[in-house]
């Protein structure tokens, strides 16, 4: 562990909601271990994985489960639906989805999982979604709310306090989790392995269920 690499697709809102500190602890540990973030969607993450760019990915559901892939659930999160001051008063009541429908919708664009997980959401509820700004990355969402483009839908990990308030809807989001990937087939190296451990180790609230 004097020397290597090890090379983690990982998706934004789990690199905020679970490797930042972990990241940190490896790098203090191991300084002499090179890591390489890839920056994915969770789609790209697991191709990635597959084709063996990645030693490991750390995404976020929904996810395909099929394959040569195995999954480890790491923590849970929530979708939060953000608004700027001067829609605040939104915040003092709970809101049906037309309602919010009503206002205009920021999200992240259709290539994420994140777009399919609302899609699906809406469509139980009779509800055609159709946001009317899509972004690439979840932290170009606070900015547009901030400056009143509209409401926006962001996983909790990557909020930020201050300047926004946090609505309430009639039906809420079901609750996603970020997970660890493996790829089966294809054996790690002895930094991969050790970054595997410690991130079991430090989420095994959930390290053995299933996705």
């Amino acid at each position: 562990m004097q020397s290597g690499t090890v090379t983690i697709s990982v998706t934004e809102t789990a690199l905020h909601g679970v490797m930042l500190p972990l990241l940190n602890e490896f790098h203090e540990r191991y300084p002499g271990i090179k890591i390489k973030l890839l920056n994915h969607s969770t789609p790209q993450a697991l191709t990635a994985l597959k084709s063996g760019i990645a030693n490991l990915a750390v995404v976020t559901t929904p996810i395909s489960t099929e394959g040569s892939l195995n999954f480890h659930k790491l923590r849970e999160f929530r979708e939060l639906i953000i608004c700027s001051t001067k829609l605040k008063d939104l915040a003092k009541r709970t809101l049906t989805l037309e309602e919010l429908c009503s206002h205009p919708i920021i999200s992240l664009n259709r290539n994420t999982r994140t777009y399919d997980f609302y899609s699906d959401f809406f469509f139980q509820h009779g509800i055609d979604f159709q946001p009317d700004i899509e972004v690439a990355t979840a932290d170009q969402i606070m900015p547009l709310v901030k400056s009143n483009l509209g409401i926006g839908l962001i996983p909790e990990p990557m909020a930020q306090s201050g300047d926004v308030y946090i609505l309430k809807t009639d039906e809420e989001f079901p609750k996603r989790s970020i997970v660890l990937a493996e790829n089966a087939d294809k054996k790690l190296n002895a930094a991969a392995t050790e970054i595997q451990k410690m991130i079991l180790k430090k989420c095994n609230m959930f390290a053995n269920a299933e996705i």
